[in-house]
């Protein structure tokens, strides 16, 4: 026969116990006996079942959003600040060729250099000086590589323009020293400014490349997580099925779903923002490399042609430096291929140069300066300086076509991903309260 407590009794609480008797009541509940016993019981299953599709929920959407700001905050940085210092660099770079080039030509009209000739020279200079005030160098750190490049161009420039305004005011005098001084310019700009500058160029160019090349894939992590946490949440609804005969339960069907519209989202945004990504490296990176290259090269071919009139060269080292340009341009415009019309037109006009320069010689050589000169500078459309002109032109325009198109797709690869990281931690947030609404009625049942 059971018998009530005493009237006046308390039943025995970890609050009324001392600390002894608190320590046995807790050990007489959490008897290995027990405890082996609740773990088999269908409640701790739910519980358990609950808790790992939660954590794999919000887990796969921390992983998510994580990865998604990251490879924005990248791209976005590629755009706002490693590209823009590439473009300084290269334009530093092609400014100081463009500068030398045009310094010799001056020298073969005579004392008095044509004003177009003089403006050209002039304004590579200015916008040399503005890269190195600027941000070429990507960095105020005074012992990174790239600073250190752009103070060596900056403490040889005011070097460089010296010796050319020397050799300008012989060469009005009719000194004949002047043209010695010009090859010393020369000399200074080909050994020691233009080898800096190409050094820092060819640096801001890995370092973009470098960052694209970290998201020309999917972020495959964020999406591995999204598809084990839906088959972990297809998985939890088969078991309950199996074990509570209960087919349906709305809230993982409902979680389900929106893990699953999680998966197509980063899977096309992904690709999408990978695509763009991949497209502006191949089609975009790396040829406009190419054709910096080639601007280059062609500017270095217009210098060795005018110095050799200036020197009135006959060993013929001015030559093969020439042939040896033109024909590295001639492989370089190849590799970029016919697709792009400014390529077409650079080349055919290296080839009418090529003509123009043989024709240069021969006129050289039959021992008419003034005509090889003219053949040089004229203004004829099959001479030299008008087929330099042309081909420096289209490299120019391809150039600015070939960075806008880059800016165009990493902007793309960027903005694709707008709102995938809050996105995703907003569904996997009502993924996880779902996954709680729809498991905590089979809980009720133990109470």
């Amino acid at each position: 026969m059971i018998t009530a407590p005493p009237a006046g009794s308390v039943e025995p609480t970890l609050g009324n116990l001392s600390p002894k008797a608190a320590a046995a009541l807790l050990r007489d509940h959490l008897h290995p006996t027990d405890v082996r016993e609740f773990i088999r019981s269908s409640p701790a299953h739910l519980i358990a079942l609950c808790a790992v599709l939660i954590i794999a929920c919000l887990t796969s959407g921390a992983v998510t959003a994580a990865m998604v700001s990251d490879r924005q905050q990248a791209l976005n940085g590629l755009l706002d600040q490693t590209e823009p210092f590439a473009n300084s660099a290269q334009r530093l770079y092609s400014s100081l060729s463009i500068a030398d080039a045009a310094a010799a030509t001056a020298f073969i009209s005579g004392g008095v250099e044509p004003q177009a000739v003089r403006d050209r020279y002039t304004q590579a200079i200015g916008e040399a000086s503005a890269e190195l005030a600027g941000g070429a160098a990507g960095t105020e750190d005074a012992d990174a590589p790239a600073r250190r490049l752009l103070s060596g161009v900056a403490t040889q420039l005011p070097v460089y323009t010296g010796l050319v305004e020397t050799a300008r005011t012989n060469n009005r005098i009719g000194n004949p020293v002047g043209a010695a001084y010009l090859a010393e310019a020369s000399n200074l700009m080909q050994t020691r400014m233009l080898p800096m500058a190409e050094a820092l160029s060819k640096q801001q160019s890995a370092a973009v490349v470098k960052i694209q090349q970290q998201y020309v894939h999917a972020p495959w992590w964020a999406m591995s997580l999204v598809t084990l946490a839906l088959i972990l949440l297809i998985l939890g609804q088969l078991y309950l099925a199996r074990r509570w005969r209960r087919r349906i339960n709305p809230g993982l069907v409902v979680a389900t779903l929106a893990m699953a519209v999680l998966f197509a989202w980063i899977v096309a945004s992904g690709w999408l923002s990978a695509s763009a990504t991949d497209r502006a490296l191949d089609r975009g990176t790396k040829p406009l490399d190419q054709l910096t290259a080639g601007r280059i090269v062609a500017q270095q071919a217009r210098s060795d042609e005018t110095l050799k009139l200036v020197r009135r060269d006959t060993t013929g080292v001015y030559d093969t430096a020439f042939d040896a340009d033109i024909q590295r341009l001639g492989s370089i415009l190849t590799e970029l291929g016919t697709s792009n019309g400014n390529v077409v037109d650079a080349d055919s006009a290296r080839d009418l140069w090529d003509q123009s320069h043989k024709r240069m010689n021969a006129t050289l050589a039959a021992g008419d300066y003034d005509g090889a000169s003219k053949v040089a500078i004229g203004p004829g459309a099959m001479d030299s300086m008008v087929q330099y002109s042309r081909l420096d032109d289209a490299m120019e325009v391809g150039i600015a076509q070939t960075r806008s198109s880059v800016r165009a797709d990493v902007s793309h690869a960027s903005k694709v991903l707008d709102v995938l990281s809050p996105g995703s931690l907003l569904l996997v947030a009502a993924a996880a309260v779902l996954v709680g609404v729809g498991l905590w009625p089979r809980l009720r049942e133990y109470r």
